[in-house]
């Protein structure tokens, strides 16, 4: 298992060694798209988690509502 282990370990770093410095640089234009692939991303996170969030104090005012009605038809009684 340790054989199999090592030798893994030297195919990935021969492969990494043998790839040219340049090729690993990130161009500017690959730059800019992954970053405003990223602030998407972020965006929509962001735009899931206000929904939730005002799913979530939709569904308290609406127990809130009904806990006062029942409360209302006892102190009618």
């Amino acid at each position: 298992m340790k054989r199999i282990a090592a030798f893994l370990l030297l195919v990935v770093l021969s492969i990494a060694v043998s790839t040219p410095a340049q090729a690993q640089r990130i161009s500017t234009q690959e730059n800019a798209r992954q970053s405003r692939k990223s602030i998407k991303k972020q965006q929509k996170m962001l735009n899931k988690a206000n929904k939730k969030q005002a799913k979530a104090m939709k569904k308290a005012a609406k127990a809130q509502r009904k806990a006062t009605r029942k409360a209302n038809r006892r102190y009618k009684k």
